[in-house]
């Protein structure tokens, strides 16, 4: 496989996902129009170009990108955005404290959880797209660490380590009532247990905490 820069799209397809949450027993669908999501996380090289950061543990220039906050990524977004010449997706308030996407824009985003949901499933319904050790880095294989972005079999659509390596941070609010800002993650990571691999497991995390096994994949609505 050549180079990848960590910012290579794929169509995803409209479609509705049905999203459950364990806590409250709920389950909700969403209708989804189409877009694109990256085939792979953004890479370090890629974040560094941008940003001018190395903030990972790990070092190597085709690593996801990790220790990045959910506000990282979103700055990131409109980064690449203004480097591309697409509209920001995102304003941020001057306070830095809040922050408002702009559904109308055509640059970078964060996918929301019911967009990486479906593009990871990929037409699939099992609670895998493949058989977790060919698709994933876990930590029934990873050997307690990070590896390099597509080094597993890709999903039906094309988009590698959907699974395992990163957890992906999503656009949403896990649950305002209980949780506060505390905002969505998925997909499991390379240190995490096959239960947490899985195309409907969720995780949260505080949108400024930074931790080794949290990255993130861009999105781009389509106008």
């Amino acid at each position: 496989m050549d180079v990848i820069t960590g910012k290579e799209m794929v169509a995803i397809p409209p479609g509705q996902v049905t999203l459950s949450d364990r806590r409250t027993q709920r389950s909700w669908s969403v209708e989804l129009a189409p877009c694109q999501l990256a085939a792979f996380p953004v890479t370090q090289a890629l974040y560094a170009q941008i940003t001018d950061q190395w903030p990972s543990t790990a070092h190597g220039d085709q690593l996801p990108v990790e220790c990045v906050s959910w506000w990282d990524a979103a700055r990131f977004c409109n980064a690449l955005s203004q480097r591309d010449g697409f509209i920001l997706a995102y304003h941020f308030h001057a306070d830095g404290e809040g922050i408002e996407w702009d559904a109308s824009a055509d640059g970078y985003r964060l996918p929301t959880e019911a967009e990486w949901e479906h593009a990871c499933r990929a037409g699939t319904a099992g609670p895998r797209y493949g058989e977790l050790g060919e698709i994933a880095w876990y930590r029934g294989n990873s050997h307690e660490r990070i590896h390099d972005v597509g080094g597993k079999r890709p999903n039906p659509w094309g988009i590698y380590d959907m699974l395992g390596n990163v957890w992906d941070w999503c656009w949403d609010v896990y649950d305002a009532e209980v949780y506060g800002t505390y905002r969505v993650l998925r997909g499991g990571g390379w240190f995490d247990e096959h239960w947490s691999c899985r195309a409907s497991a969720r995780r949260r995390s505080h949108p400024t905490f930074q931790v080794d096994d949290v990255g993130f994949r861009i999105a781009r609505s389509l106008m």
